[in-house]
């Protein structure tokens, strides 16, 4: 049987050739463990905002993280401490939009305050590329696919 449309041999299922692995850009992450389940009441607590990054200087007492200065359209600026130093440079990061969790109870870390976090994606948990020497993890901030103001609200 051929197809009409090639005027070709037509596969059946069980002659069709296999898929190649998956790799680069297109591969399958790395699961992490899964989380608790959340109730959409749980979720709604959070509250997500666009932020603009006004500035970036590295942390003084961690080389992974940056000290973040951002605008969350609130007037006064937002201090955030951001693990990302291994992914981003300071000039990729300035004037950058993101989206952060705005209501996240401020915490010291490494002796400055963070009052927020950035959202990113990774394909490899932080746990497992360090437990795995060769592993190369890719991270990538999450943010607004156009231009808004800072403060908007995310749902």
């Amino acid at each position: 049987m051929t197809n009409p449309a090639t005027n070709q041999p037509a596969q059946s299922p069980t002659t069709a050739p296999a898929a190649a692995p998956a790799t680069g850009p297109s591969a399958a992450p790395i699961a992490g463990a899964p989380k608790p389940t959340v109730t959409f009441d749980e979720f709604a607590k959070l509250d997500l905002r666009v932020a603009r990054i006004l500035s970036c200087e590295p942390h003084p007492k961690a080389d992974r993280l940056w000290k973040l200065q951002v605008d969350d359209g609130s007037g006064t600026p937002r201090h955030l401490c951001a693990g990302v130093r291994d992914h981003y440079t300071a000039d990729q990061m300035v004037n950058r939009l993101i989206i952060i969790v705005a209501n996240l109870a401020p915490k010291v870390i490494r002796g400055e305050e963070s009052r927020g976090m950035l959202l990113a994606a990774s394909d490899i948990p932080k746990d497992a590329a360090a437990a795995d020497p060769n592993a190369v993890r890719k991270v990538i901030l999450l943010r607004p696919d156009a231009d808004i103001a800072p403060g908007s609200i995310v749902s």
